[in-house]
């Protein structure tokens, strides 16, 4: 298992959420090869929870980082795809490739595009 699969796995057991008990960890890697990881964070209030996905690209941009090669998320069960907002985030940041990892650390690769065949972009607005 390569690097930022291990990443992700390890960023899982730091998630927080009390509330579903579904765990979720991610590892995005930067087109110069940093990792930034990121947990999923549950709130009381649900609208305030954060994905995993999310929260490891938000610190990546936070560091001034924008260009990505791939991102692997691990979550508790079966291989389960970002939801629609991680994907509208991994698609304004051009990140095309995604590994998914299930809890039997059992994978599998998808493109952007296989996830979100038509998507909404920069090149929309103008």
């Amino acid at each position: 298992m390569e690097r930022l699969q291990k990443e992700a796995l390890k960023a899982r057991e730091k998630a927080y959420a009390p509330y579903s008990n579904f765990l979720v960890g991610a590892a995005l890697e930067t087109e110069s090869g940093c990792i930034y990881t990121g947990c999923n964070i549950e709130n009381a209030s649900f609208g305030a929870t954060v994905c995993a996905e999310r929260v490891a690209i938000f610190k990546a941009v936070a560091d001034g980082q924008t260009r990505f090669n791939k991102i692997a998320i691990a979550a508790s069960g079966e291989l389960t795809p970002p939801c629609g907002i991680c994907l509208q985030v991994m698609r304004e940041f051009n990140i095309k490739t995604i590994i998914l990892i299930n809890q039997k650390k059992q994978w599998r690769s998808y493109t952007l595009k296989e996830l979100l065949p038509v998507s909404f972009g920069p090149h929309n607005l103008g």
